[in-house]
């Protein structure tokens, strides 16, 4: 759920990925739909709502999606799971520790007001330091208890940019510059924010594990690691860092 005023959707690339960021439904979660260029694999995080206009980005892109990942199971996040699920036939994947909020979807849908999404069954585990791939891109779960029990945020290393194929070689040069300039990216779902961090007020909220798991878990990553909320603008590690009224410096 948001802190704030969300941002206008946007076109943006880190290294040679596709990357497209469509805040949908009523709260205006940030959805990210993340290809390769050169595989068209992709993975789409966040499909909260407004699935036919996820798809029209996937279709735009000639993009096959093979994972769905969710950062938590808060309605605005999973609403459009099931429509996003029928309709690319791509595994669901959720911490485990949200399955039982993700079950709440009726108390939530009243809470908030809408009707209830269908429920889609979650198919893989996005569990602390296991990683999602995608065509030659590769991202690391972080789990991040606090907004939620099972919140995650999504991190991916610039180091682990590209895996070249054999017949790629002769960009390899080009690639591997590009790799060297890239930023980290972290995909932080409602955790973190920029200026704020994750509501705990709702279920499977905790203030105190919110707090431990940005201190522990995410000042730890590079100040240069562009961070994308849930909700919102962009931001960096080491701007939370250094003006977040809700941190500590650590």
């Amino acid at each position: 759920m948001p802190p704030a005023t969300p941002n206008q959707a946007g076109i943006l690339r880190e290294r040679d990925l596709i990357h497209e960021i469509l805040p949908v439904g009523l709260l205006q979660c940030n959805c990210h739909v993340v290809g390769d260029p050169v595989t068209h694999e992709a993975i789409v995080i966040d499909p909260g709502d407004e699935v036919e206009r996820i798809l029209e980005v996937i279709a735009r892109h000639k993009l096959k999606v093979v994972a769905i990942l969710n950062t938590h199971a808060h309605i605005d996040h999973v609403g459009g799971l099931k429509k996003m699920h029928d309709a690319t036939g791509a595994p669901v994947l959720m911490n485990e520790d949200d399955l039982v909020l993700y079950g709440t979807m009726e108390a939530q849908a009243r809470w908030i007001r809408m009707p209830m999404p269908a429920i889609a069954q979650v198919d893989e585990f996005l569990r602390e330091g296991t990683t999602v791939k995608w065509g030659n891109y590769e991202l690391r779960v972080i789990h991040t208890p606090g907004h939620t029990e099972g919140s995650v945020c999504l991190f991916l290393p610039k180091e682990a940019t590209r895996i070249l194929a054999p017949h790629e070689a002769s960009r390899t040069d080009t690639r591997s510059r590009a790799a060297l300039e890239s930023p980290n990216v972290l995909f932080a779902g409602d955790t973190l924010f920029a200026g704020s961090i994750g509501r705990t007020d709702l279920w499977g909220g905790s203030p105190e594990d919110i707090l431990r798991s940005i201190q522990t878990k995410l000042m730890t990553l590079p100040d240069d690691t562009i961070v994308y909320p849930g909700h919102g603008p962009a931001t960096t590690i080491g701007e939370e860092r250094e003006t977040n009224p809700f941190l500590r410096r650590v």
